[in-house]
């Protein structure tokens, strides 16, 4: 599991940086490419000309329930870029197994970022990171600078549950399009038996097959559910496997 990387100054496009584009209110970020790749294996195939379009289809529903049910003062969107990341450099198994996805899946991406456009929405992505690292900036960056203001994370990918605090919370699509979960701590804590704070020791524990990344041999998740609940975080566990009267034995 990598815990989400911070991007150094990142603007949001369209002009400004958050502080200057945002006041105390709420504002909502999307996970663009997640919506999509939801959309694209829950919704049944949908053409328009010969065109595929049930991703685009899927992600514009959800952009107006969005709209609608959370009502944001500030919106946008957040995507990967293609190619490589700084994870390929560091790993280089990383989503080594992950079958590539249909072109008709990658055909509706452009389709997707027009209609964001037509909103009239800010797109956020950056080179060598995903869209994950991205939310992640603009949601430190709005609490770094002390900006009054309840975030709110759109997503499939439960990786972002990292993220949840006090301010920030996760709209999680949970199975299909329509099962939807706000995740905010008590939430998190109800799902895995303790609190969004560990999520990356939990992740990091044990592992995370859909990015085919290894955790410690010989656990899994119950077992890093109990490590963490009797003991703690990664450091908490390293300082005590040597202890004879750890709470690990």
């Amino acid at each position: 599991m990598w815990a989400i990387n911070p991007l150094p100054n990142l603007p949001l496009i369209g002009g400004g940086t958050v502080s200057d584009r945002m006041n105390q209110k709420k504002f909502v970020i999307i996970d663009g490419n997640a919506i999509i790749h939801r959309a694209y294996h829950a919704l049944p195939p949908m053409t328009v000309k010969g065109t595929m379009v049930n991703a685009v289809y899927g992600f514009t529903s959800m952009l107006l329930k969005v709209i609608k049910d959370l009502k944001p003062d500030y919106l946008a969107v957040s995507f990967d870029v293609a190619g490589g990341t700084f994870r390929d450099k560091v790993f280089d198994g990383y989503k080594a197994k992950r079958v590539k996805a249909d072109q008709e899946l990658y055909d509706q991406i452009p389709l997707v970022h027009k209609v964001v456009e037509a909103f009239g929405l800010p797109i956020l992505k950056k080179e060598g990171f995903e869209a994950d690292d991205v939310i992640a900036t603009v949601v430190a960056k709005i609490k770094n600078e002390k900006i009054k203001m309840k975030n709110v994370v759109v997503s499939g990918d439960m990786d972002l549950l990292q993220l949840v605090d006090d301010d920030t919370s996760v709209y999680a699509l949970r199975k299909g399009m329509s099962d939807i979960v706000m995740y905010d701590a008590e939430e998190v804590q109800k799902k895995y038996g303790f609190g969004p704070e560990h999520i990356v020791d939990y992740k990091s524990l044990r592992g995370d097959p859909s990015d085919n990344i290894p955790g410690v041999p010989g656990i899994g998740e119950k077992t890093a559910t109990e490590l963490i609940q009797k003991v703690g975080g990664i450091y908490e566990i390293y300082k005590q496997i040597r202890n004879p009267k750890s709470k690990i034995y």
